[in-house]
């Protein structure tokens, strides 16, 4: 089970943005920029919800959680399925997951939350000298 600590909710930025676009003083293709690497993560590990995209109406939202953290090495900036973020949460420290919202057919894409994972205890450095 995951204890999320220091959560950061971007609903009102996130509404604010769709006022913008909705009164046509932001354009969809301003907010519609994913990067093909964010739609496949979307594809692959994205998690399915149950709200249509809020610009083009077409296709559910998938939800991708982003990893990083110093103690996370190689796996930092890397996208994770729910059940791979509890498994880590009892292995790492802390590490920081922002969740982004992301339509595969207009390119929406949002950053929704953001939150700390881990067991709370910091994992002891490993110091290497030139002679060893």
């Amino acid at each position: 089970m995951r204890n999320q600590r220091q959560v950061v909710d971007y609903a009102l930025q996130r509404r604010a943005l769709l006022a913008e676009v909705y009164s046509g003083r932001v354009g969809t293709m301003d907010v519609c920029d994913a990067s093909p690497y964010l739609l496949r993560a979307a594809k692959f590990h994205g998690q399915s919800t149950d709200s249509s995209c809020p610009v083009c109406r077409r296709e559910a939202l998938a939800q991708v959680s982003w990893v990083y953290g110093d103690e996370l090495k190689h796996v930092a900036g890397s996208a994770r399925a729910p059940d791979e973020l509890d498994r880590m949460a009892g292995l790492f420290g802390e590490f920081t997951v922002y969740v982004v919202e992301v339509c595969r057919s207009c390119s929406w894409n949002h950053l929704v939350q953001s939150y700390v994972l881990g067991t709370g205890e910091t994992q002891p450095r490993s110091r290497r000298t030139a002679g060893q």
